[in-house]
């Protein structure tokens, strides 16, 4: 099977092609899901003894099962948070791929290693955190933020076993109300507690919320998570004043910012995310805004030893890499076996420059005011809230949840986009996340004109 014969030459050709025609394609399929009887019907039997061939197995992917997946770098797709991959990127993925190469430690990967932490090294600059800073990517944001608490809470047991002060009886993680359901998803891993501050009437975590909260539990919390752009609306929380309270009593200070910390590339956002400079751990998804191929987030530390404390797993048959100084990506996160998923965003980034990537952000911002504009211009169309990022959210007027749904269902029957409801305070709404650069005003202004 691994030899290079000619059955072997034939798959690889057969997968090339494919990979070229859909990194190529202009005109992205959106294409819709199946119900699972279908595809019992089309796609049965196709693992067996003898194998299908290549021809016959990327005919079935082709025609078949990559038509019941939606495109999520479809212009049209609008819905949760989309991913807009260059096609550079895209095209490195494979690339990774076909070498081989082992992510987690320099001695096995240590050019692969050093042009991520390019990357790395590049992103703690634009959020202004010290030059020491480093980190690691990551699977995505639930994994990034599960590593970094883990983080802060060993730092926070060391601490207190360095002062003689016993641990509290439960830990305490302190996010907003708004925060994503990672945070929950990792506290339960932990086995810890979550206290969800009040935001402000705009969604907004801000330092005397937290103050209060960090007033009532002491120092059972370890950590407190600031929102750098939240999912539903891309609220970006008070970062300035949250860390001046972190800072203030030795709390540590980590940025969920998975979507929208990216928007910190545009220069005229950066006010709006002061404070991240004062972070203990960030994280961003560049499957996000950061047009990379799923699935990657970059994790990063303003002290990276500490991380390492916490995360290097101890073995026999990792002397070798444990023993040594060198950076060890998996001594930075809970994943010991890594594929070096940093690395289709670091060829986009070589190949394209950043200025690109700054322009194709402030697009979806630019594109998320002027969509916002036309609605409030609609009698029947209102906001539910002005937009900070790139997410819109709005109500039509009279429409209930039912109605959303049957709106969104032939929306996506007729391939137009992919738009579904959404909700806020027990309202039905709808929303617009826009991060693909391909996304126009004529496309989202067309969709507009079929809630009339």
């Amino acid at each position: 099977m691994h030899a290079l014969t000619d059955e072997t030459h034939d798959v690889i050709e057969a997968v090339l092609d494919y990979a070229r025609n859909r990194v190529l394609y202009k005109d992205i399929p959106l294409d819709h899901p199946v119900t699972p009887e279908e595809l019992s019907k089309t796609a049965s039997g196709s693992i067996g003894p003898a194998g299908l061939g290549a021809e016959q197995a990327i005919s079935l992917f082709e025609n078949v099962l990559a038509p019941a997946c939606l495109s999520t770098d479809h212009p049209g797709y609008l819905s949760f948070i989309p991913s807009a991959p260059s096609k550079a990127a895209i095209a490195f993925d494979l690339v990774v791929s076909a070498s081989a190469i082992y992510g987690g430690s320099w001695v096995e990967g240590a050019g692969a290693v050093f042009a991520e932490n390019e990357v790395l090294h590049w992103l703690a600059r634009e959020f202004g955190l010290p030059a020491t800073a480093g980190g690691v990517f990551v699977q995505g944001g639930t994994i990034g933020n599960l590593s970094a608490l883990v983080t802060a809470r060993d730092a926070a047991r060391r601490r207190n076993r360095e002062n003689g002060v016993a641990d509290p009886a439960r830990w305490v993680v302190l996010c907003s109300a708004e925060a994503h359901s990672s945070i929950a998803s990792a506290a339960a891993v932990m086995d810890i507690d979550v206290v969800a501050a009040a935001p402000d009437d705009g969604g907004r975590l801000r330092g005397d919320a937290v103050a209060r909260a960090l007033d009532e539990h002491g120092a059972a919390v370890f950590a407190v998570v600031a929102t750098g752009g939240t999912t539903n609306f891309g609220i970006v929380d008070h970062i300035a004043s949250i860390a001046e309270v972190t800072r203030s009593r030795g709390v540590w200070l980590h940025i969920d910012g998975a979507y929208g910390l990216a928007a910190m590339l545009v220069e005229r956002m950066r006010p709006t995310f002061a404070g991240v400079e004062h972070a203990d751990s960030v994280i961003v998804d560049p499957h996000k805004w950061l047009f990379a191929p799923f699935d990657v987030c970059a994790l990063l530390y303003r002290d990276p030893d500490l991380a390492r404390l916490a995360h290097t797993q101890k073995a026999e048959y990792l002397d070798t890499l444990t023993e040594t100084a060198d950076w060890n990506p998996s001594d930075l996160g809970v994943q010991l076996t890594r594929r070096s998923r940093g690395l289709p965003l670091w060829f986009s980034l070589a190949a394209h420059g950043t200025e690109q990537y700054r322009s194709a952000i402030d697009h979806g911002i630019t594109l998320a005011r002027t969509i916002a504009d036309e609605i409030a211009e609609r009698p029947h169309l209102s906001l539910v809230r002005e937009p900070e990022l790139s997410v819109v959210v709005f109500r039509r007027e009279g429409w209930s949840a039912r109605d959303y749904q049957a709106w969104s269902d032939k929306l996506l029957a007729e391939q137009k986009a992919f738009v579904v409801p959404s909700s806020h305070a027990g309202e039905p709404v709808l929303r617009f996340a826009i991060i693909s650069p391909l996304t126009t005003i004529e496309l989202l202004t067309s969709i507009l004109d079929t809630l009339a």
